[in-house]
């Protein structure tokens, strides 16, 4: 499927047509096309950029082929330590890792065979969790992060109560917006780099500038 070729009313994360099996690529493109998730019929079409609220867009060989031409390698590095893009040439290296916390995941195989096949468009949607509190994100990073941050700036920016800081800091865990407005607050001090947090969702919260 190319990107944003989804039909207009389909969710890209539950949409996936089947069709009967058919030797000739000239009848696909006259063939109608079942959304296995939610059972209607559509077209499919090689024309334009987008899906029509009858028809997917899909890619053409000619496209896979260009798009792996120009497909980013993240697992590699420049010859500057940078993360491979598209545009990437010459002699290639390995990327350096870093441990940030440890996170405990379960694969369910069969559920992994249905996102190779294309059946499943979310790996998340197949990863079983197991969490160990205390080698969460906000115990390895974000807390001892906040007791060595000044506490009136934490106050101010972060609009939670002194008492309530307090008993934070103490060791009680509190409610996941006030881990998601302070883990903010101390990246918007310059206590947590967006590299350490990760700049993206994880265990719930988001890292990332306040205004």
């Amino acid at each position: 499927m190319k990107p944003f070729g989804h039909p207009a009313d389909a969710d890209p994360e539950h949409f996936h047509l089947i069709a009967p099996y058919e030797s000739d690529p000239r009848r696909w493109l006259k063939m109608k096309w079942i959304d296995q998730y939610s059972g209607k019929q559509y077209s499919i079409t090689t024309d334009g950029d987008h899906g029509t609220r009858t028809a997917a867009r899909v890619k053409t060989y000619d496209e896979v082929a260009r798009e792996y031409e120009y497909h980013p390698e993240s697992k590699c590095a420049d010859g500057y330590g940078n993360t491979c893009d598209r545009q990437t040439v010459g002699l290639l290296q390995r990327r350096h890792v870093h441990i940030g916390y440890v996170k405990y995941i379960g694969k369910e195989s069969n559920s992994l065979e249905e996102v190779e096949a294309g059946l499943i468009h979310s790996e998340q949607s197949v990863y079983t969790e197991y969490p160990d509190e205390r080698r969460s994100e906000w115990q390895t990073k974000i807390l001892p992060a906040l007791k060595k941050a000044p506490l009136a700036d934490v106050l101010k920016l972060s609009g939670i109560s002194r008492r309530a800081l307090f008993a934070i800091l103490a060791g009680r865990t509190p409610h996941p917006r006030n881990q998601q407005r302070l883990a903010e607050t101390i990246l918007h001090l310059g206590r947590l780099t967006s590299a350490q947090s990760g700049g993206h969702r994880t265990e719930g919260m988001y890292y990332g500038s306040l205004p």
